[in-house]
């Protein structure tokens, strides 16, 4: 039963980005977390404050308006002190009259009920190709460095 209620969750916070309702899933925090969206782009980096993490939902609803999230899985483990929910998200947006599809995986940690931890796959070249065009098309932003309050590892 726990299992179900934190997978409903989990759908409820991708319907309220849906939504553009950055603030529901952001209350969901705990006072500490970490939330890593892989990637050397505008939407990639680190982020460990309330204050970087609303910066970061304003950007990605200014680049993709109206991107629409369809979760098909989600997959629970663990218990209230330490859960593991891993989501299967399709994205689809439309970007200055071109299509755009992606596929995301996102790992959720939990510790009594707060998101402690938020680790986001996607499919990372073509959100880079993605975002080069929105550039192109005079939108700085999309080439922006990433916001983030933390520093990026290094690849090794």
């Amino acid at each position: 039963m726990y299992h179900r209620i934190v997978a409903a969750r989990i759908r409820s916070a991708w319907r309220h980005l849906e939504d553009r309702d950055a603030a529901f899933v952001l209350d969901q925090f705990a006072a500490e977390f970490s939330y890593r969206f892989v990637g050397d782009h505008a939407l990639g980096g680190d982020r460990r404050t309330r204050a970087a993490m609303e910066a970061w939902f304003a950007r990605l609803f200014r680049l993709f308006p109206d991107a629409r999230f369809s979760v098909s899985d989600v997959l629970v483990r663990g218990w209230p002190w330490a859960t593991r929910a891993v989501a299967l998200v399709t994205v689809d947006a439309t970007m200055e009259a071109v299509g755009y599809r992606n596929e995301v995986v996102q790992t959720v940690d939990l510790r009594w009920g707060r998101i402690t931890r938020v680790h986001t796959l996607e499919d990372t070249q073509k959100l880079a190709r993605a975002l080069d065009a929105l550039a192109a098309r005079g939108i700085p932003e999309a080439g922006a460095a990433p916001i983030t309050d933390q520093p990026t590892p290094a690849m090794t």
